[in-house]
């Protein structure tokens, strides 16, 4: 492994995006030949990550080679590709004069025809969130570091990798150590990544992850598609009960707010499209109302609730009551407070729709 981190290094420094023989070569090393002996370690690292199977992968090129070359040890079902999720990587410097092995994340995210960087603040918040979770003694983190420098200039996926950074062991070329030594720091990386996995299972919250109910719909249409690719942590985030709990807080909320805005208020929820039916004068408004516990970026629409609140613009409104607080220690679970936010009339934005499923008809009744 040592020999084979140090060559990857070497052929840094002879980098192009074309795929010369020397870039072939760090692919081989990047792709096969690293993975294969960090394959060999996964017995240990499991053991010590207590999260269930882990896989490995590097990559080299996404189209040309690229500058900065890794491969990286994760859950597959936790991070099913390298823009999502936490994993264990291997960074190796623009000028081969390092390699980092990191606890990172996805740092990029894919819009259909390029890789676009993740906002700054957002990573951020997410590596402080990570940070905590792992309560380090200064003994524990001797010889690491939150910072890690991979000379990449202005190359956006070498930013974005030193900004997502968590924790990082630094390996200059003429110091990297014997195999043992990597692997017993491998094994403390990987540690920690269980560290991060477990909370990610069990939170209702992590920055920059959809909020569970999102999450829970989007595992919901896996499921029924057979797809077991996309699924992550262990099932749904939210019990039956604690969805109740949620969105009969967020309709107690913004029933109270229609009501002081001088609204007769019925909820129908439970035979209509709607949520509420707010009625002042000759006024008539069907009312989307949506709970989260998260800071409510993203919300589930049907699509029944999307084309009757077109039909009824501009007597509708969408009620998003987000930061709800959920006891779940209580029997049943109680969801108190929340953050109101109020659009009269709501004109449906279509390019804010994304489809997380179709419904396909394959001719075989025909």
């Amino acid at each position: 492994m040592q020999e084979k981190l140090e060559e990857v290094l070497l052929l840094q420094m002879d980098y192009t995006s074309l795929n010369t023989p020397a870039m072939a070569r760090r692919g081989a090393l990047i792709r096969r030949e690293i993975a294969e002996e960090l394959r060999e370690w996964l017995p240990g690292l499991e053991t010590v990550a207590g999260i269930g199977p882990l896989a490995v992968e590097g990559r080299d090129a996404t189209g040309p080679k690229s500058l900065i070359p890794w491969t990286r040890v994760y859950s597959s079902q936790r991070s099913p590709s390298a823009t999502v999720g936490w994993y264990v990587v291997y960074l190796f410097s623009a000028h081969g004069d390092r390699v980092c092995l990191s606890l990172n994340q996805g740092t990029t995210t894919w819009n259909g025809g390029a890789y676009v960087p993740r906002a700054v603040p957002g990573l951020l918040r997410r590596v402080d969130w990570a940070r905590g979770l792992l309560s380090l003694p200064e003994a524990d983190t001797e010889g690491w570091t939150k910072t890690i420098q991979l000379d990449g200039g202005a190359n956006k996926l070498g930013l974005g990798y030193q900004t997502g950074n968590v924790m990082a062991r630094e390996y200059a070329l003429d110091a990297i150590p014997a195999d043992d030594v990597l692997e017993a720091d491998l094994r403390r990386a990987v540690a920690w990544l269980g560290s991060v996995y477990r909370a990610m299972d069990s939170a209702l919250n992590v920055p920059g992850e959809a909020g569970p109910e999102v999450a829970d719909a989007e595992l919901a249409v896996d499921i029924s598609a057979g797809n077991r690719r996309r699924r992550t942590g262990n099932g749904f985030r939210l019990t039956t009960e604690e969805k109740n709990a949620i969105e009969l807080r967020a309709v107690s909320v913004a029933t109270d707010q229609l009501i002081r805005d001088g609204y007769t208020v019925r909820d129908v929820g439970a035979t209509r499209a709607y949520d509420l039916h707010a009625r002042r004068g000759d006024e008539n408004l069907v009312v989307e109302v949506k709970g989260t516990t998260s800071p409510g970026e993203i919300i589930i629409l049907t699509r029944n609730e999307v084309t009757l609140h077109l039909e009824r613009y501009p007597n509708n409104a969408l009620a998003v009551v987000h930061s709800i607080k959920l006891d779940r220690n209580a029997r049943p679970p109680v969801a108190s407070d929340g953050v109101l936010v109020y659009e009269h009339p709501w004109a449906v934005d279509e390019e804010r729709l994304t489809p997380i499923s179709y419904r396909y008809e394959t001719g075989l009744g025909d």
